[in-house]
């Protein structure tokens, strides 16, 4: 199963999709499953398909070698005359995102390494923020090392932050988080919860996030397949 590090180095590619009725995400996901379980191209690690839960979409995040490997499939025959189009013709929007991995922070129950698969039950959120140009590294650094108080948040299991390399469909710097939960209620509660019961330091933190984004969105998603080369 896929693991989120920093000392790994890969290239992470998270390929957001958005779309307008429920029909049109089982589409998303049966096209997605079909790439991902033929995959064979030179420096591919891994892709884990994710489906939408609060808004119809996916989210597909793939694990690469490196950019040269990932710019040899953009460039190829299949993914410019096929695979796109296929996807356009389906979504409202479409955000392929080039990040790395920079920060990883787990509950202590979680262990030691931060996993996604299909045989978890975590509730996921994929966040993206967009950010002004100089301000990219310190908005980083608030949603990685600034947000260790998440550890105390009810139903909290991971975040994983990644920093935006380049990006198709999706101008300007950006920083992406993924997060694990127990369940939506437990997650709502905490994104719900009022100003006045919220702690001192996530208010602070919370305060200078809000200062340096520009823009920011987010959806909950089911991991619901993966694979990996070799497999």
């Amino acid at each position: 199963m896929p693991y989120l590090s920093p000392q790994d180095k890969h290239l992470t590619v998270l390929n957001l999709f958005t779309t307008d009725q429920p029909e049109k995400q089982d589409k998303l996901i049966q096209e997605m499953r079909k790439i991902v379980d033929a995959a064979t191209y030179e420096g591919w690690i891994s892709s884990t398909v994710h489906a939408g839960q609060d808004s119809p979409g996916t989210a597909n995040l793939i694990q690469w070698r490196s950019g040269e490997d990932l710019e040899k499939r953009y460039s190829g025959e299949e993914f410019r005359h096929r695979t796109l189009p296929v996807f356009q013709d389906i979504t409202t929007s479409i955000r392929l995102l080039q990040s790395e991995i920079v920060h990883t922070q787990r509950h202590p129950s979680e262990g030691d390494v931060t996993e996604i698969s299909p045989d978890r039950d975590d509730y996921t959120v994929i966040e993206i923020f967009k950010v002004s140009e100089g301000n990219q590294d310190e908005l980083i650094a608030e949603l990685g090392e600034g947000q260790s108080w998440l550890v105390d948040a009810p139903g909290y299991r991971s975040h994983s932050v990644f920093k935006g390399l380049r990006a198709r469909f999706l101008d300007g710097p950006f920083a992406v988080v993924y997060s694990q939960w127990a369940s939506k209620e437990l997650y709502d509660a905490h994104r719900d919860q009022a100003e006045t019961e919220k702690s001192e330091v996530r208010q602070k933190s919370e305060a200078r996030v809000n200062a340096l984004k520009t823009e920011s969105d987010w959806n909950s998603y089911r991991v619901i397949h993966t694979r990996g080369a070799g497999e």
